[in-house]
């Protein structure tokens, strides 16, 4: 449910990205969202679909992508593939995470923007 308020404060800042650069409809805006995160995609797609309406981000395509969890072994510097939350390396090392904490916009296309 935590999706609602999240999305609410992605569209602010498109819509205020937007409004600085001039622009007159947002077409695309490209999310990522890390696996540790807990954020459902779709739930974020469904959400700025219904805020979106009636301003400049309506119809706007939202492409989340999914970065997985991965991280580094403290003592061999190993990386992988962090599954079940399974944090200990087979070097018996603890695993320090290097991706999947991720939630940002990277990037916005407006159209009739002046940049």
């Amino acid at each position: 449910m935590h999706e609602m308020g999240i999305t609410e404060s992605i569209l602010s800042v498109v819509l205020e990205e937007s409004a600085k650069r001039g622009g007159k409809k947002v077409s695309r805006v490209v999310l990522e969202i890390g696996e540790l995160t807990n954020i459902v995609a779709d739930s974020i797609e469904f959400y700025f679909e219904l805020m979106a309406k009636g301003t400049a981000a309506e119809g706007a395509r939202l492409e989340p992508r999914l970065i997985p969890l991965e991280a580094e072994c403290e003592i061999c510097k190993k990386r992988r593939k962090i599954e079940n939350l399974d944090f200990v390396c087979v070097c018996g090392g603890h695993m320090k995470t290097t991706q999947g904490k991720e939630l940002a916009i990277v990037s916005i296309e407006i159209e009739g923007a002046s940049e």
